[in-house]
């Protein structure tokens, strides 16, 4: 992208804005705060890029996270209802309902209850690999570990768990022309979620998922579509992040030998000095390059540009948080800085209420695989490795490293 290019036109998404975009969000940065843009597949939208502009309009009750509310019949992933209806698809009263009914799942107490399976479920996937001496450490480490985690804190059995992970892994690779269909996918996953609940209701337990069905069944009458919703989401959600936040955050320490050596430094992996550097890596490296979509319930003035109701509104999270307007030297990593106020996890109503379980788990997977697998490296040089063309997320498709190998 030239350097002199005034965005007074629509730009192209791709590839400028996907993968690590940020020089060029560094350039919308510069010539004002709102630019329209053209999405791959086609159809424009709306890119703010600033800081103060971003988290402004997070939590802003004029943006609209309702499809209903977009003129140009926005319609997503198209999903069924019956996994549609969930948190990231309604606003005021109708999220914040749908929010209290799990958001007990997410509290400090609950999060902390999961330290030590955390770690056990690391250690026992690192050991897997120690004798090898390499790895990809995406499909090794990143990947299952997420599965664990919240397939027990849905309470879902190890066999649908790994079913779900085939579901959730083929739904995040759409360009893979082996998989199945989206449709097939989603028919899939849906089936599976029905059984799973039916299965719930005969044989009830202290999980989240029964919790759930229990609202479904109580006074605060969860819609059928509503149950499956949730649990779909919090599958997704909670799986898919989580898998680019661990993979980015090593994948970054291993390209800078200097955070390496930190964390090596610390006796275990949820010191004040670990949760601050992971704080930075989601400031400056997190998996959310753009917010999920909004729509303005009315125009909006944005800078010196009106942003005109029903318009599709990208939030970029990602450029957001390397604003020089907001934070010094935004493309360092620097533990002793207050980067409190980084957008990582979103803002507003709509703030990730898994941020906690994901914090302690890349803290987890990043110190565990830095500490047992000595003399862990990248395999391949840094600029090789391969980047999602999305101009939704940041993250590191593969990470293949060396170590040296350990007795079985």
């Amino acid at each position: 992208m030239s350097a002199s290019l005034p965005f007074t036109e629509p730009i192209e998404m791709a590839p400028h804005l996907s993968g690590c975009p940020y020089d060029a969000y560094a350039q919308l940065r510069e010539t004002g705060g709102a630019h329209q843009a053209v999405k791959p597949s086609g159809g424009e939208v709306w890119v703010i890029s600033r800081y103060d502009d971003v988290k402004a309009l997070l939590s802003d009750p004029r943006m609209s996270i309702e499809a209903r509310n977009s003129r140009h019949g926005y319609q997503g992933f198209g999903l069924p209802p019956a996994l549609d209806e969930h948190l990231m698809n309604v606003d005021d009263e109708a999220h914040a309902r749908l929010r209290r009914l799990v958001s007990s799942a997410f509290t400090p107490r609950r999060v902390e209850a999961q330290r030590e399976r955390i770690q056990a479920a690391v250690d026992r996937l690192v050991t897997a690999i120690a004798p090898d001496g390499r790895a990809d450490l995406v499909d090794a480490l990143a990947v299952p570990t997420p599965v664990v985690v919240i397939c027990d804190l849905l309470g879902i059995p190890e066999s649908d768990g790994a079913a779900f992970q085939a579901y959730t892994r083929s739904l995040m690779t759409p360009n893979d022309p082996n998989r199945p269909s989206t449709r097939e996918l989603v028919a899939g996953m849906h089936t599976c979620l029905v059984d799973l609940i039916e299965r719930k209701r005969a044989e009830p337990a202290d999980d989240l998922l029964t919790a759930m069905i229990a609202a479904r069944d109580g006074d605060d009458r969860l819609t059928e579509n509503e149950l499956t919703s949730l649990a779909f989401l919090i599958l997704w959600a909670g799986f898919e992040t989580t898998v680019h936040l661990i993979s980015n955050s090593i994948a970054t320490v291993l390209s800078e030998p200097q955070l390496a050596d930190l964390v090596r430094e610390e006796p275990d992996p949820h010191t004040p000095r670990m949760a601050a550097l992971v704080e930075e890596l989601l400031r400056r490296d997190g998996p959310m390059l753009t917010a999920i979509r909004r729509f303005p319930v009315e125009d909006i003035r944005v800078g010196e540009r009106t942003v005109p109701a029903g318009e599709t509104v990208l939030l970029a999270i990602g450029s957001a948080n390397r604003d020089p307007q907001y934070i010094t030297n935004p493309d360092d990593i620097d533990l002793e800085r207050a980067a409190a106020g980084h957008l990582g996890f979103g803002h507003g109503p709509h703030y990730c209420l898994g941020a906690p379980l994901a914090r302690m788990e890349v803290r987890t997977a990043l110190w565990t695989a830095i500490h047992r697998l000595p003399n862990l490296a990248l395999a391949i040089p840094e600029h090789d490795l391969p980047w999602k063309p999305d101009h939704r997320q940041h993250a590191v498709t593969a990470l293949p490293v060396t170590f040296t190998a350990q007795p079985a």
